[in-house]
């Protein structure tokens, strides 16, 4: 297998495509679509969002300190890509979109109530980096969707979400599971002994 030399670039890629949305009061609320995102420490919880500085979305972030990540499904496809592509400064994006934006209870900013979790940030610190500026958070609160709730376990199964993920300009719909975290180094089960 050869390889071809490319320039230098942002080439990791699937990533989350997801909707970041910002703003104290119902005037200002905003949404903008963000695929540079992800998770920075466990403990504590923290993660990222990098955004340009010309996005409407920067200037109220910075001034507030407070966004929610809100992950996105195959049904909010349309409007995902809408919020990537218009302003907020000329276009109110919830009247738009037809997204329904309600206020956070612990952060002052709205969640998506069509998004099956909703990630609330409260930024610690903010990095200049070139092109964009990384938002660094600790995640204050998670909302998750009933709808997801395994009533046996009680856990949240986002895989049944339908998840939207952003590869090289274009949005899929994720696959099939190959796998579970360490199931490469799993010990098979040793079948039952009959008894006879």
């Amino acid at each position: 297998m050869s390889k071809v030399k490319f320039k230098p670039g942002t080439m990791i890629y699937p990533l989350p495509a997801v909707i970041v949305s910002c703003g104290e009061t119902k005037e200002e609320y905003n949404a903008t679509t963000v695929a540079w995102t992800g998770t920075l420490c466990t403990e504590p919880p923290m993660c990222y969002v990098s955004l340009r500085k010309t996005r409407h979305s920067h200037s109220i972030i910075s001034r507030t300190g407070h966004f929610v990540i809100n992950i996105t499904t195959e049904q909010m496809c349309r409007a995902t890509d809408w919020c990537g592509v218009r302003s907020g400064r000329d276009f109110n994006k919830f009247e738009q979109t037809g997204l329904t934006p309600v206020q956070a209870p612990d952060v002052n900013a709205p969640y998506i109530e069509e998004s099956p979790l909703c990630v609330e940030c409260e930024v610690v610190e903010v990095r200049q980096l070139g092109s964009h500026d990384m938002f660094m958070a600790k995640v204050v609160g998670v909302l998750a969707d009933s709808d997801y709730i395994d009533e046996q376990s009680g856990l949240f199964d986002l895989e049944k979400a339908g998840l939207l993920a952003y590869s090289h300009g274009k949005y899929y719909s994720l696959g099939k599971r190959l796998g579970f975290f360490g199931f490469s180094v799993q010990k098979k089960k040793r079948a039952a002994n009959k008894k006879g």
